[in-house]
């Protein structure tokens, strides 16, 4: 492989850029935070990204120490690209880009594209605690993994098992949620959101 390009710069900012500043590749790592992915669920998760440019970007991550590939086991035996512990360690990086790019989300164009998962991350910041938690929204249902030290972070459709909580709202509430202009709690406290459930985590968002 072509040796990565560097900023050739003696400071840690500029070394993580040498790693995730291309295009793409941050997104790429949002989708993989679901668990291991194929190519063609990856390429139809980032909608505008080309086939040479998403193979080029996961091949820079696997010699990067990002991510991973391997195949699965029959009847699958297709190739799924994952996570490695280093390329997980940037949920907090994107946690905090996505805090700071709150005030740039503003009304949905229409040329945007929206998948019902990418709401993920910006709920899960909002959730404090442990617990799995579906979301169902009028664009698809997914679910979180709060406070998970390992492993997925989220997952498009229902929750594997039974939730611990589930969350039902529509797509207005999660948009405002997501632009922190309507905190969690009191979408909740406000009716916007419905929580269901009889565990700790359900209470402790209805107390909230």
């Amino acid at each position: 492989m072509p040796p990565r390009r560097s900023y050739d710069q003696y400071c840690s900012a500029a070394r993580a850029l040498d790693v995730v500043g291309d295009r793409w590749t941050l997104l790429i790592v949002r989708e993989l935070l679901a668990g291991p992915r194929r190519y063609t669920d990856l390429h139809a998760d980032l909608p505008g990204v080309s086939t040479d440019v998403l193979a080029s970007r996961l091949k820079d991550m696997e010699r990067d120490g990002l991510t991973t590939r391997r195949r699965l086991p029959p009847p699958g035996a297709a190739y799924v690209y994952e996570l490695t512990s280093r390329g997980r360690e940037l949920l907090p990086v994107l946690q905090a880009l996505g805090t700071w790019g709150e005030p740039e989300l503003g009304e949905r164009r229409p040329t945007d594209a929206v998948r019902a998962h990418w709401f993920a991350l910006p709920l899960l910041r909002s959730l404090k605690g442990e617990g799995l938690v579906e979301v169902r929204l009028e664009e698809g249902r997914f679910h979180l993994h709060v406070g998970a030290q390992e492993g997925p972070v989220h997952g498009d459709g229902p929750a594997p098992r039974d939730p611990d909580a589930v969350l039902t709202l529509d797509t207005a509430t999660c948009t405002a949620v997501s632009r922190g202009t309507l905190p969690l709690a009191e979408a909740i406290r406000t009716g916007h959101v419905e929580v269901a459930g009889d565990t700790p985590l359900a209470k402790q968002l209805r107390d909230a």
